[in-house]
């Protein structure tokens, strides 16, 4: 067995029959652009589920998960300004006509459940124009 100086390559190891040689792992070739694509299509993906679920809540939401048999039902609306709606609901076997503003609602009236086809805005109202029914409501629950 020869020795080697210090400071000298070492010499190989002799092939024999026992001699096992180890591969090393070569590091795989992968474009920086992989990693990045893979996170966009799991964004992507995630996008997706989130979307979908919001689609089935409006769809399939809490309104109808009582299967319909709810005992108040909203028949109609109708904007009157930028944030004042008035409402149609049904209660029972009775409609309440429901001004809703922010923070606030007040019942304008009350009328046996139509059953007719058309908007239930429109048949709310008694007259065309609306000032003229809002000023009969008024007056009738003052009692004048």
């Amino acid at each position: 067995a020869a020795a080697s100086a210090p400071g000298s390559a070492a010499a190989p190891a002799p092939a024999g029959p026992l001699a096992m040689t180890i591969p090393t792992p070569q590091p795989a070739a992968t474009s920086p652009g992989g990693g990045l694509l893979q996170s966009l299509f799991a964004l992507v993906f995630v996008i997706a589920l989130m979307l979908g679920a919001a689609w089935l809540m409006k769809r399939f939401g809490p309104r109808n998960f009582g299967g319909g048999n709810s005992n108040v039902k909203l028949v109609g609306a109708l904007s009157v300004g930028a944030r004042e709606r008035i409402l149609v609901v049904e209660v029972g076997e009775q409609w309440i006509v429901v001004g809703a503003s922010p923070g606030r609602m007040n019942a304008l009236a009350t009328m046996p459940r139509q059953e007719s086809s058309e908007p239930a805005a429109t048949a709310a109202l008694p007259t065309a124009n609306f000032a003229e029914w809002f000023k009969q409501t008024i007056e009738k629950r003052n009692g004048k």
